[in-house]
């Protein structure tokens, strides 16, 4: 999205964040004309799809295959009782044109794979992964290797959460799967395992400001940081990642 000139409406609609000296016109401009892909609808990326949408990024690739149940509304911020039944991209959708009905929202109904992984990861500026499997987080990382595309990465179970970015226009940043290997056992999930509900929001949203940074330039990124949150303790501890030479993606 090609944004020439603020008009009157967006110019207060975000002037609480154009009035940061960070960020200034300029980092608003680069918002508008940002295309931000999002892999997931749930607990993740519904906060996340939210504040980017509210926070005016441009253009939202949402990509999802799954439909809303019930169980999902204690944590999914962007569906509704209403939305039950319905793919999980069209309940998204419906919620940020009501929040910005200004920006430009794609929906992808579907596993998002194989060649359309790597077509849309190519045309994303940055990527969210707000997936809760490893072998779909595996794929997303090494198409985002492969295009040299940031990747924003979320998780959370139980009463624990984590976020990282993933920049792979540096050749001395580690990637995913320097962390994570493939045969990893931990394909833990919320149904099987629980989750509090907020503990996605603030997960979620931390995935929204590392894109917001990625997109303008504002301040430092988690690159080569892992951050950890322990809601129980409501602590947060941070490890420093290191590019893997040996790593099978990026090494």
């Amino acid at each position: 999205m090609q944004n020439d000139q603020m008009n009157d409406d967006e110019l207060l609609r975000y002037s609480r964040q154009i009035m940061l000296p960070q960020m200034d016109v300029v980092g608003q401009e680069a918002l508008l004309d940002a295309k931000v892909l999002i892999i997931g609808l749930g607990g993740l990326g519904c906060p996340a799809a939210m504040y980017l949408a509210s926070s005016g990024v441009g253009q939202l690739v949402l990509a999802d295959d799954d439909t809303v149940d019930l169980s999902n509304l204690q944590r999914q911020v962007a569906h509704s009782t209403g939305s039950v039944g319905i793919p999980k991209v069209d309940s998204a959708q419906k919620t940020l044109a009501a929040l910005n009905p200004e920006i430009k929202v794609e929906c992808i109904e579907g596993r998002l794979e194989g060649s359309a992984l790597e077509e849309n990861v190519a045309d994303a500026d940055v990527v969210l992964d707000c997936t809760d499997n490893f072998s779909t987080r595996f794929a997303i990382n090494a198409a985002c290797v492969k295009h040299k595309t940031p990747l924003v990465s979320g998780a959370a179970i139980r009463m624990e959460g984590q976020v990282s970015v993933f920049d792979s226009r540096q050749g001395d940043n580690p990637c995913y799967q320097c962390l994570y290997q493939e045969g990893d056992d931990m394909n833990l999930s919320c149904s099987e395992s629980g989750v509090m509900a907020p503990l996605v929001g603030i997960i979620g949203t931390l995935q929204a400001m590392e894109c917001i940074k990625l997109i303008t330039g504002i301040g430092k990124t988690l690159t080569g940081r892992l951050l950890f949150l322990d809601a129980q303790t409501m602590q947060f501890r941070e490890m420093v990642l290191k590019k893997n030479p040996h790593c099978p993606c990026c090494g």
